[in-house]
């Protein structure tokens, strides 16, 4: 699951209006953001495995501290808090535990059984990965949904308003129509999932602000 996990974060911007894109969606990437941290320092492992399912050449060998429903479930109430707290809303600390959570529901249906329940505990996964026409269609509906809802909910304030958020929105498409080739390292890997992490929510935040609430 990639574009999915963004399509959540363009539709809750309805609920939050007054939450930034890049919150919402640092929200719903949550575990891939701090994922490459964990591999970085050699707390979490991957290989690569060419062949591992039809769509990725990853085996995410153990992953409990980010992927794990009940870690998850922390990560989510602190960032929930934070979120709370540095924009009062009602809805602030609900949406943005349920977006952190999502992404263990998400992964779950895409993933063959490798997201742990907690540290030790069993692991579940559908395969979805396995399918990949079926997945990419199912994921390619829930981000259109989802820039849809988001562009309802708002409308550009300016120039960069309207193109860079479009090119945002392109961005994240196309990467997910590029072709899943192996990485040349692990290295390369956590390097490249940061650094893409990082721009993806910087480029957020910018566009976002160059909109208003509809």
């Amino acid at each position: 699951m990639f574009i999915g996990h963004f399509a959540l974060g363009f539709a809750a911007k309805r609920a939050v209006p007054q939450v930034s894109l890049a919150v919402l969606f640092g929200a719903a990437q949550l575990a891939d953001l701090i994922w490459p941290v964990l591999v970085a320092a050699g707390i979490e492992q991957v290989r690569i495995d060419p062949g591992n399912t039809a769509s990725t050449p990853l085996d995410f060998v153990s992953y409990p501290y980010s992927h794990s429903l009940v870690m998850l479930a922390v990560w989510g109430a602190l960032l929930g808090w934070i979120c709370a707290r540095a924009t009062p809303g009602r809805r602030v600390f609900g949406i943005v535990f349920a977006l952190v959570l999502s992404h263990w529901v998400l992964d779950v249906v895409t993933h063959r059984p490798d997201m742990p329940l907690f540290f030790g505990g069993p692991k579940l996964g559908l395969g979805l990965w396995n399918y990949p026409a079926i997945e990419k269609a199912i994921e390619a509906g829930m981000y259109a949904a989802g820039v849809w809802v988001y562009l309802g909910a708002t409308s550009a304030r300016d120039a960069a308003g309207r193109w860079g958020l479009l090119a945002l929105a392109a961005f994240l498409f196309v990467g997910f129509l590029a072709s899943s080739a192996p990485p040349p390292s692990v290295t390369a890997l956590w390097a490249t999932a940061f650094g893409l992490g990082l721009l993806i929510l910087v480029w957020a935040h910018w566009a976002d602000q160059h909109r208003s609430h509809a």
